[in-house]
């Protein structure tokens, strides 16, 4: 084995290794302040959370004024549809609503590191907004650090490429959802819990098929569709 070429493949791996381990370190320290400074606004009034610009959208999808977004996930992953009847004598990918799957990630140094899955499950801490009962399942998203979660549900939308926040013509529409429950994790971690809406833009892919569904016979069919979206958490601060 040539020398140079083993010395090379060392500190290449190693660089990787140490970027890697940075990365993680930052992204850990970033959810512990985040935790802590949650912790810190149950003892004192006032406290000021670190915060992100917040998108630029039509009021249709906006959320109500003293909300401000404090993460952005970017997530990839699919929107899951099964074929139903349509109560008219044929079938639609859409008598359901579509169910997703999906990991969120965010950049640092570069790299892409989990910080959020997003799937469906039932409502274990509901609020008042939500309906009651609640369903049997509604959009969920679980911090990858604290386990913490929260779910929403649509509260308003705008069709994909009708304006710059949502410029992908027939993806998936963007969305402004209200959350309707919030639970923290199995230690305590709350860095989900204070979520009031959340925006669901960019989207890219993730619309129901336009074939394999249209009879009876195709009942019980299913699909998984790609799709990326960015996804906004808001918290009220007010």
């Amino acid at each position: 084995m040539n020398n140079n070429y083993g010395k090379t493949f060392t500190r290449g791996a190693a660089a990787r290794i140490i970027r890697t381990s940075l990365a993680t370190l930052a992204v850990l320290t970033a959810s512990s302040i985040a935790y802590a400074q949650d912790k810190n606004q149950d003892k004192r009034e006032g406290i000021n959370f670190a915060s992100i610009p917040s998108p630029t959208t039509s009021d249709t999808i906006a959320p109500p004024a003293g909300n401000s977004a404090f993460l952005l996930g970017q997530a990839v992953g699919t929107q899951g549809y099964v074929c139903l009847p349509n109560g008219t004598g044929g079938a639609s990918w859409t008598v359901n609503g579509a169910r997703p799957e999906a990991t969120l990630f965010t950049k640092i140094f570069g790299e892409a590191f989990q910080i959020i899955t997003h799937f469906l499950s039932p409502v274990v801490n509901p609020n008042d907004i939500g309906p009651k009962p609640s369903r049997f399942g509604d959009a969920t998203w679980q911090s990858s650090f604290d386990s913490s979660r929260v779910w929403a549900q649509k509260k308003n939308f705008i069709t994909a490429g009708s304006e710059a926040s949502c410029p992908n013509g027939g993806s998936i529409d963007c969305l402004l959802l209200q959350v309707v429950g919030s639970d923290e994790g199995p230690a305590g971690g709350r860095s989900l819990t204070k979520t009031s809406f959340i925006q669901r833009l960019n989207t890219n892919g993730g619309s129901a098929p336009a074939t394999g569904c249209l009879v009876t016979g195709d009942v019980g069919m299913q699909a998984l569709v790609p799709y990326s979206a960015d996804y906004y958490f808001f918290r009220n601060e007010q």
